[in-house]
């Protein structure tokens, strides 16, 4: 059976799709991933057909939340990433959840997006006691200070975050905008960027071989 990462968050622009896809990217070289998009918008799915030469990985769209729960009966995949849907109480996240190995709650680390993302925590996640970490997103480079004190936050109320965090740079757009996951963009900080997810993935690795 493929281990399940779900990303999400109850919130929208938080960066949920662009880890859903660069998280897909990096572990599909080395996997065989499949990545859902349950999200309704299909903005993750709208990224991935704009690709010429494909990402790596292959792409369901699917929204329907008896499907969503029968994720684990799906075979030839080592790995399923699903982009979850930006609305806390609906069925699709539930179900997705309900059945996920792990996940991953990305958020900036403004102190209104950090209140919705720890609602988010206590009333989808902590109850299912599921492996979890919180990633955060879009951090200026310019006040990094913003992300330690937020990932400190998080410590207190005992709910724990990534290391590494996902610097906000233009070549994440770039990326969207040319079909391509941020590990085959070739801009300007394009390795900054991609150096930043590849280390979210070494360390969900490390939570999975503990």
């Amino acid at each position: 059976m493929p281990k399940i990462i779900a990303v999400v968050n109850g919130k929208g622009g938080v960066g949920k799709t662009t880890t859903a896809v660069n998280l897909a990217a990096t572990f599909a070289e080395q996997q065989k991933v499949l990545l859902v998009d349950a999200d309704i918008q299909g903005s993750a799915s709208w990224w991935i057909e704009r690709s010429q030469n494909g990402m790596g990985f292959d792409l369901s769209q699917d929204t329907n939340p008896q499907l969503l729960s029968h994720l684990r009966s799906i075979t030839g995949y080592d790995l399923v990433i699903v982009d979850t849907p930006p609305a806390l109480h609906s069925e699709a996240l539930a179900a997705v959840v309900g059945i996920a190995d792990y996940l991953v709650l990305p958020t900036p680390p403004a102190p209104m997006d950090l209140a919705v993302l720890v609602d988010t925590v206590k009333s989808a996640v902590a109850p299912l006691g599921t492996p979890h970490r919180v990633l955060l997103t879009k951090v200026d480079t310019r006040s990094l200070g913003e992300a330690l004190e937020a990932q400190n936050a998080l410590m207190e109320l005992g709910i724990p975050a990534c290391n590494a965090f996902i610097r906000l740079y233009k070549a994440h757009e770039r990326a969207v905008l040319d079909g391509v996951a941020i590990t085959q963009w070739r801009g300007k900080n394009g390795r900054e960027a991609e150096s930043d997810y590849r280390r979210v993935a070494e360390e969900i690795q490390r939570d999975w071989r503990k």
